[in-house]
C-alpha cells in the first residue's frame, strides 16, 4: 500500500505541473500526454503488457469470486494489474464491482475500459445499420448512435465495437447488415455521423463512449461472401473503395480501430504492417489504438502464417495491433519476446500510451466509476425519449420499392385486411442481429402496429413457420422447408379481402456474422405461400423484413406494392404501420443494389465500363450474361415516395474548372408533381471519362434531402471543385487529373439527366 501511495503522489505531482503550465482546451491533449508519460515511467513491463490484454466477462461479478479453472486465472490477472480491458460485462453495478478490483487492489489502480457490441442500440434498438443507411439522413443516424451511447454509458459501458465501416458489394455476406452498403462516399459520411453520435463533442461526458472503426481492412470483399475468407485486391481498389470510410473515421477522431479476421493479399490483417503501421499510424498519423478482433491474433496460426502463439504475438505487435481480444497471447508471450529482442519495448510503450490516452480522454482516471450510476441506468435505459428517437429512425429507414395504382397509403377506415406471414406477429425477429441487451420478444410487431389503427377490420394468419425453435446469436438458424399446415387457413383468410399484407423475409438472426447465404431468395416455404395467396387475391402489399438485399423478381413482376422494411428494431411495427397508413411518407433510398439473380453478385452501380460494354449487332462477344440481364432489380439510390418528383433545368455556372475558376455551381429544378408532401434525396454522380486508371461509370459525389409540398418547386445546388474529382491515381496519390467529366443528377444512380464539363490547369 505504501508503494501505491507513493505512486499516487508522483502522479498528482505530474498532473499539477502539467496543468499549471497548460490550462486551455487547445493544450488538453498535451496535458494528457504528460500524464500518460508520467504513468508509463513507473510501470513495469508486466503492467504495460496487462494494459494490452482484454478478457471477455467470465463470472457473475456480483456473485462469489471464481475458485477454479480459467476463470480463477483471469481473476488473479485482474487483481495483479494484468488486464487493461474487459468486454461483455454489462450493468452499472457489475461494472462498478469489476472496476473496484483493479482500481483498489492493483498496484497502480489503472481503470479498465469496458467494451461491448453496441451496434444499433443497447436495449432500445434502432434499425440495423444497413437499414439506417437507407435513410441517407446523417443527422438521424448520428442521433441514433447518440441514443445507443446514452443507454450503454448508463449501464457501465464506455467503449463500443462500432461502427462497422466495411464497404461491401456482396449480399451473400451476412455482415452487410452491419455496414452502410456499397458506396465509399456515402459510407464515409455515415461513418463520421455514427462516430460523432457515439463519442459526442466531449468524450469525457458521462453519456459518451469511445467508438471503434472496423474491420481494418478489406473484410467486406471476402471471397464468395463467405465469412472469415480471404481477400486479394489491387492497390487502386484498396485506396479508392476500401479505405475512404476508414480515413473518414480517423479524421473524425475515432478513438479505436479493430483489425479484420481475413488475410489481406496473403498476410492476415491482424499481422499486416502495411495496413496498421504504414497507412493507419504512419501516413494517416492516427493517434488512437488498434484492437484485434476476437482471437484473431491466435487465428494467424490457423491461417498458416504464424507457426505458433509466440510467433503470432510477435507478428501482431510488430504490425501495430495494440490490444489482444481473447487470444491470451500477449499476456503469455510479450515479455519473453521483449527479453529476446524480437519485439522492441518502445513498441509496447507506444501501444500502452495509446490505450492509456483513451482512458484519460474518457475521464476514467478522474472518476473510474462515472459509468456506474445505477440511478442513471434506471432513468435512461428504455426511456420514452429513446423510444421516440428509434421510432423516428425506423420510419426514415423504410424504402418503398413499388406502388402501382397508388395502392399505398392504405385507407384508415372501411377496409377488410388480411395480414399473413410468419413475421407479421413476430416480436423477436424485427430486433435484428447484434441486438445488444435488448430483451427477446421486445419489438413491436407489425400486427400490433396495425391494430393501433382501429378503423379497419384486420385478420391475421401466420401461413407458414419460417424457423424451427427460437433462433439465437450463436447457433445456426433452422429453416422450415416442409410444414405447410398453415397454408389452407392463410388462403381462406386472403379470399375476398380488400387488401392482403404479406409479411415475409429473413429472420433477424439470418443475417449478421457467420450468416453467409448462397441463395438470396425468400427462405423456406415463403415464396410458395406468396404465390398461393396471389392466386386468390392479387391486391397484395409485400412487406419485406430482411438484413440484406434479396432476389424478389417474382414479387416485383406480379405484386402491386412492395415495402422494404428491413429489421427496424424496437419500434418496428409502429414504424411500418405509420408508413403503410400514410402518416409518414417514405423517403428511403437503397444503400445497396438488389440483384435479379445471385449469379450477378457482386453487383454494384459504380462498375467499370469494360472494353465491350454494348452488343455489336447480333454477335455474342460482349460483356453480359446469356441467361440474365446485366441490370439490377433495384439500383443503388433507388426508392419511391407516395408523391412524385420531376427533375429539370440542369444548369452549370461554367463548363470548365481552371486556375481562374476553381469551382462549378450546378443547379437543378425539383418539383413535387404528386398530391402528397414528401422528401426526395437528390443525388449527384460524376464520371471521369479518361484517367490514368480506368474509372467507374458513375460515382456518388454529393446528395441533398429536399422536402416539398404538392406542386412546390425548389432549386437544388451542388458545388464541384477539384477536390470533388480526386481519386487514387496511377501516380499512387490522391489527385484530380485534367480531362473531361460527366455529371448526373437524379433520384437514383440510374439517372440519365447529364451535363459535361472539363478540368484544365
Amino acid at each position: 500500500m505504501l508503494l501505491k501511495k507513493i505512486t499516487f503522489i508522483l502522479l498528482c505531482l505530474a498532473i499539477f505541473v502539467s496543468c499549471s503550465k497548460k490550462n486551455n482546451k487547445e493544450t488538453s491533449m498535451d496535458t494528457i500526454s504528460t500524464k500518460v508519460d508520467s504513468l508509463l515511467n513507473i510501470m513495469t513491463l508486466q503492467e504495460k503488457i496487462g494494459q494490452m490484454n482484454q478478457y471477455n466477462g467470465f463470472w457473475d461479478v456480483t456473485g462469489p469470486t471464481p475458485k477454479e479453472g480459467n476463470a480463477e486465472a483471469k481473476y488473479q490477472h485482474l487483481k495483479s494489474g494484468m488486464v487493461g480491458s474487459m468486454l461483455n460485462v454489462v450493468g452499472a453495478e457489475e461494472n462498478k464491482k469489476i472496476q473496484q478490483i483493479v482500481v483498489e487492489e492493483t498496484r497502480l489502480g489503472i481503470p479498465l475500459i469496458i467494451g461491448f457490441d453496441v451496434i444499433h442500440g443497447y436495449k432500445t434498438l434502432s434499425p440495423i445499420p444497413l437499414a439506417e443507411s437507407a435513410s441517407w439522413d446523417l443527422k438521424a443516424i448520428e442521433n441514433s448512435a447518440k441514443v445507443a451511447a446514452s443507454e450503454a454509458s448508463a449501464s457501465g459501458i464506455n467503449w463500443t465495437f462500432a461502427p462497422m465501416v466495411d464497404i461491401s458489394r456482396d449480399a451473400r455476406w451476412g455482415r452487410v447488415m452491419e455496414g452502410a452498403g456499397e458506396d465509399p462516399y456515402l459510407g464515409s459520411l455515415i461513418a463520421k455521423a455514427r462516430i460523432n453520435g457515439f463519442q459526442g463533442k466531449d468524450l469525457s461526458a458521462k453519456n459518451s463512449i469511445a467508438a471503434c472503426a472496423k474491420h481494418f481492412a478489406g473484410y467486406g470483399f471476402i471471397e464468395s461472401g463467405r465469412e472469415y475468407n480471404g481477400v486479394d485486391m489491387s492497390n487502386s481498389f484498396l485506396h479508392n473503395l476500401v479505405l475512404p470510410p476508414f480515413k473518414a473515421a480517423a479524421d473524425a477522431d475515432v478513438k479505436t480501430f479493430m483489425n479484420a479476421f481475413n488475410d489481406f493479399n496473403g498476410i492476415p490483417a491482424t499481422g499486416n504492417k502495411m495496413l496498421q503501421r504504414d497507412i493507419l499510424k504512419g501516413k494517416w498519423n492516427y493517434k488512437g489504438f488498434v484492437i484485434s478482433d476476437w482471437a484473431s491474433i491466435k487465428e494467424m496460426v490457423s491461417h498458416g502464417y504464424a507457426k505458433d502463439g509466440e510467433a503470432a504475438t510477435k507478428y501482431a505487435v510488430n504490425a501495430g495491433s495494440d490490444m489482444d481480444m481473447e487470444s491470451y497471447l500477449y499476456v503469455n508471450h510479450i515479455e519473453t519476446l521483449v527479453k529476446n529482442g524480437e519485439v522492441k519495448e518502445e513498441l509496447i510503450d507506444n501501444a500502452v500510451k495509446r490505450i492509456l490516452t483513451v482512458k484519460y480522454e474518457l475521464g476514467l482516471f478522474e472518476d473510474p466509476y462515472k459509468y456506474c450510476d445505477t440511478e442513471r441506468e434506471k432513468s435512461v435505459v428504455g426511456s420514452k425519449k429513446n423510444h421516440e428517437a428509434v421510432l423516428d429512425m425506423a420510419k426514415k429507414s423504410i424504402v418503398l420499392l413499388k406502388n402501382e395504382n397508388q395502392l399505398l397509403p392504405l385507407k384508415k377506415q372501411g377496409l377488410n385486411i388480411a395480414v399473413i406471414g410468419p413475421l407479421a406477429n413476430d416480436k423477436h425477429s424485427p430486433l435484428g442481429s447484434w441486438r445488444g441487451k435488448a430483451e427477446d420478444n421486445s419489438a413491436v410487431s407489425l400486427l400490433e402496429g396495425l391494430n393501433a389503427y382501429t378503423g379497419n377490420k384486420i385478420t391475421h394468419s401466420k401461413g407458414v413457420k419460417l424457423v424451427e425453435g427460437t433462433p439465437n446469436f450463436i447457433n445456426e438458424v433452422k429453416i422450415n422447408y416442409t410444414d405447410k399446415t398453415g397454408f389452407s387457413q392463410a388462403i381462406a383468410s386472403a379470399k375476398n379481402k380488400d387488401v392482403v399484407i404479406m409479411v415475409l423475409g429473413e429472420h433477424g438472426f439470418q443475417s449478421g456474422e457467420a450468416r453467409s447465404r448462397t441463395n438470396l431468395n425468400l427462405p423456406g416455404l415463403q415464396q410458395e405461400l406468396l404465390e398461393e395467396i396471389y392466386k386468390v387475391n392479387k391486391n397484395i402489399v409485400l412487406v419485406l423484413m430482411n438484413g440484406r438485399p434479396l432476389t424478389i423478381n417474382w414479387a416485383d413482376e406480379n405484386l402491386p406494392a412492395i415495402v422494404e422494411a428491413w429489421h427496424l428494431g424496437t419500434e418496428s411495427g409502429n414504424a411500418i404501420a405509420q408508413v403503410l397508413y400514410g402518416d409518414y411518407n417514405p423517403s428511403g433510398k437503397l444503400p445497396m443494389t438488389f440483384p435479379r439473380s445471385v449469379g450477378q453478385v457482386p453487383i454494384y452501380y459504380n462498375y467499370k465500363n469494360t472494353g465491350r460494354p454494348e452488343p455489336d449487332g447480333d454477335l455474342v462477344f460482349w460483356s453480359h450474361y446469356t441467361d440474365e440481364a446485366n441490370t439490377p432489380l433495384y439500383e443503388f439510390g433507388y426508392g419511391l415516395s407516395y408523391t412524385t418528383f420531376e427533375y429539370s433545368d440542369v444548369k452549370l455556372s461554367s463548363k470548365e474548372i481552371n486556375s481562374s475558376n476553381n469551382k462549378i455551381e450546378v443547379t437543378v429544378k425539383l418539383t413535387n408533381t404528386g398530391k402528397y408532401e414528401g422528401k426526395e434525396i437528390v443525388q449527384l454522380y460524376i464520371r471521369d471519362l479518361f484517367a490514368s486508371t480506368t474509372r467507374p461509370v458513375k460515382e456518388l459525389k454529393d446528395f441533398k434531402m429536399v422536402n416539398l409540398k404538392p406542386n412546390e418547386s425548389k432549386s437544388v445546388s451542388f458545388t464541384i471543385s477539384e477536390k470533388t474529382l480526386e481519386f487514387y491515381s496511377a501516380n499512387k496519390k490522391w489527385e484530380a487529373e485534367p480531362g473531361e467529366f460527366s455529371l448526373f443528377i437524379g433520384g437514383s444512380s440510374n439517372t440519365n439527366l447529364k451535363e459535361n464539363f472539363t478540368l484544365n490547369r
